[in-house]
């Protein structure tokens, strides 16, 4: 590959993708598609733009646009989506517009230049998992044969746009792997997701809230890690197959939020307890064990504290990123009640 599209390439994961490829593969040329909605910022890449890195502003749904920069790629990795479940429950239209309709323009041009693709999904599409036995701490996990049950629209529209892309590789011989993550962490996210929007709440001087009792458990990767199990699945990966990335990084909201009010020098106690999400799914988790055997990628960044350290510190250093939208997200919390 000497050319690669990242949609969604200046949202959270996807930056942080771009990074770990541009320092990876010096000779790869890198088109940064993105509509620059909220979640999306310039900032994100900024330091990268140049000869090797372009950022065209543009959506997925414009067929045109896709259709000349998938002529130009040997790769497209779709990033692109709406992504928060808060505002899927309370507008879910532009998650049909870009998580269906978009992946449909994406793959259509894909399958008309012959453009090896990958696509971006989550453990979201299969729902919800028990919590685990207290007694002997054994619980299920996801593999790439779980049923799709998904709980939000957000979901929905993922597992939608995930089975387009299965049937357009054997319909129409689209040359696809998917996977499948579990929550990300690290630089970059945007203040309305649960880690960032904690901390910066600690920074600006704002108590953090907690959903509900806090019990929802979460299998954290740290956002490097995913962009490394995403290039091996792309050099290696089989064709029409679903790997699903995790690190067994499985810890509760309330224990993360103790974990980040820690390691800011706060009382353990010092948050609010808001209205939970409707629908908010109590567990998940990842079998790694697909990917790692056949694959042979394993994470890197298991220290869930020291990674948390380094995303707190990220957010201390990089306030121009994210303090001008961070009033705005607490006004539409507070409205939600949350």
């Amino acid at each position: 590959m000497k050319r690669i599209l990242v949609t969604g390439g200046a949202g959270f994961v996807g930056a942080n993708f771009v990074h770990y490829i541009f320092e990876a593969q010096k000779d790869l040329h890198i088109i940064i598609l993105d509509k620059m909605t909220y979640a999306g910022n310039k900032k994100n890449v900024s330091d990268l733009l140049g000869d090797r890195v372009q950022l065209v502003i543009g959506d997925i749904c414009d067929v045109p646009l896709v259709n000349k920069l998938m002529s130009r790629v040997d790769a497209v990795v779709h990033f692109a989506a709406e992504s928060h479940n808060d505002n899927s429950l309370e507008d879910p239209l532009p998650f049909v517009e870009s998580n269906i309709w978009g992946t449909y323009t994406l793959i259509q041009s894909a399958v008309k230049y012959n453009t090896r693709f990958h696509h971006i999904s989550t453990d979201e599409v299969f729902g919800e998992l028990p919590l685990r036995n207290p007694i002997s701490g054994v619980g299920d996990k996801f593999t790439s044969n779980s049923p799709y049950r998904p709980s939000s629209p957000y979901a929905a529209t993922k597992a939608s746009s995930d089975l387009l892309v299965r049937s357009w590789v054997r319909s129409f011989g689209l040359q696809a792997t998917i996977s499948n993550c579990s929550n990300n962490y690290g630089p970059y996210q945007y203040v309305e997701k649960f880690i960032p929007r904690q901390i910066t709440n600690i920074l600006s001087g704002v108590r953090p809230k907690l959903y509900g009792d806090g019990r929802n458990v979460r299998d954290w990767i740290h956002t490097w890690d995913h962009s490394a199990a995403i290039w091996s699945i792309l050099k290696y990966g089989k064709i029409g197959e679903t790997y699903l990335i995790g690190a067994d990084g499985e810890m509760s909201n309330r224990d993360v939020l103790t974990l980040i009010l820690k390691l800011m020098g706060q009382p353990v106690d010092a948050f609010d307890v808001v209205a939970n999400r409707p629908g908010h799914d109590m567990r998940y988790a990842i079998d790694v064990s697909k990917i790692q055997s056949e694959l042979g990628w394993k994470p890197q960044y298991t220290n869930f504290e020291n990674g948390l350290r380094n995303t707190i510190e990220w957010y201390q250093e990089n306030a121009d990123c994210w303090h001008a939208d961070k009033y705005a997200v607490e006004s539409r919390y507070r409205q939600r009640g949350q």
